[in-house]
């Protein structure tokens, strides 16, 4: 009798997709925070959504399956936060320092792969990095080096 039900329980639970990510895989944080970052200035280009894949693909060795599971479960969250202390407090408690601050660089990388930089996107980096704990010459620095990678000419120290 245990046994039958045991098995009616495991039956139920067997053919339910279970999600590719935890809802507080770090993962998802950073994805979300890189979504957040390309629609700060109302327009996501081709060449951002280009730079999100590839970014995310890389670093954390992803099949094109699991590239797709993460940006919809970080679409996710996204849609349902209101703010982004959802994700920097979750990451500012799981990533060190120097994680933090390279983070900030990606934030850039995306910001710049369609060549230009808006006073919102900047805004976007600022609180993000603000709230990460990255210091403000740390942040700028970052933005310079992603400006470097991009293979374009400064744009101010804004």
């Amino acid at each position: 009798m245990l046994d039958r039900l045991q098995s009616f329980f495991q039956s139920l639970t067997q053919f339910r997709p279970q999600p590719a990510f935890a809802p507080n895989d770090p993962r998802i944080a950073v994805a979300a925070l890189c979504l957040q970052v390309m629609e700060a200035d109302g327009v996501v280009h081709d060449a951002e959504q280009v730079k999100l894949r590839s970014l995310l693909r890389e670093q954390y060795a992803l099949d094109e399956n699991a590239l797709d599971a993460l940006l919809a479960e970080s679409r996710k969250a996204e849609s349902e936060a209101v703010d982004y202390f959802r994700f920097t407090s979750e990451l500012k408690r799981t990533l060190d320092e120097s994680q933090r601050q390279q983070l900030v660089g990606v934030l850039w990388d995306i910001v710049y792969a369609d060549g230009n930089r808006s006073e919102m996107e900047d805004h976007a980096i600022w609180r993000i990095a603000d709230l990460l704990g990255v210091s403000a010459r740390d942040r700028v620095h970052e933005r310079q080096e992603a400006l470097a990678r991009a293979g374009l000419k400064g744009d101010g120290d804004a």
